[in-house]
C-alpha cells in the first residue's frame, strides 16, 4: 500500500491549513486562549472527526452490503481528556443514529462490531494506544419510507 502523505502550511499565529494527499484542505486553528482566532479545527478535533468518519464510513458500507436502507446515518463522538499534558484522549464514546427502512438492529451492531475489531484503522490504532472507546447505537425509521438508498 502506498504511504500516506499530508502537507500542513502555516499561516501565521496559530493557524494553519492541512491539505490531504488527496487535495482537499482543512482549516486548523489554536483556542483563543492560545493565540488562535478560531478560525478553524482544533487539531485533537480533527483526530475525533477522522476517527468518526473512518467508523460510520465502514457502517454505512457494511450496512449497504447488507442489503439495509439506509438513508442517514450520523456518528456522535464524545471524548475526555487527560487532565494533565500531553493531553491525550482518555476515553471516546462513539454513538450511531440510523436511519433507515426497517433496519435490522442486529444488522448494525454487526456493522458496529466489525468496524470496531477489523476495518476501522483510526479506531484499532487508537484502542491500541490504550483509548478505551466505546459504541451504542439507535434506529430510527426514516420518515419518507420510499426514498432509496444513498448511492
Amino acid at each position: 500500500m502506498p504511504a500516506m502523505r499530508a502537507t500542513i502550511h502555516w499561516n501565521g499565529k496559530v493557524r494553519f491549513t492541512g491539505v490531504a494527499g488527496s487535495g482537499h484542505a482543512v482549516a486548523i486553528d489554536g483556542p483563543p486562549e492560545m493565540g488562535g482566532e478560531n478560525a478553524g479545527v482544533r487539531p485533537m478535533e480533527l483526530m475525533l472527526l477522522g476517527l468518526g468518519g473512518c467508523t460510520a464510513f465502514d457502517v454505512v458500507n457494511i450496512l449497504r452490503k447488507a442489503r439495509q436502507r439506509v438513508v442517514d446515518c450520523r456518528a456522535e463522538i464524545s471524548a475526555e481528556r487527560a487532565e494533565e499534558e500531553p493531553k491525550v484522549f482518555t476515553r471516546i464514546h462513539v454513538h450511531f443514529v440510523v436511519v433507515g427502512e426497517a433496519v435490522d438492529e442486529r444488522k448494525v451492531q454487526r456493522a458496529i462490531d466489525l468496524t470496531a475489531r477489523k476495518y476501522c484503522s483510526a479506531s484499532i490504532m487508537l484502542e491500541r494506544g490504550g483509548v478505551a472507546i466505546s459504541h451504542d447505537f439507535e434506529v430510527q425509521e426514516s420518515p419518507t419510507a420510499d426514498v432509496p438508498p444513498k448511492a
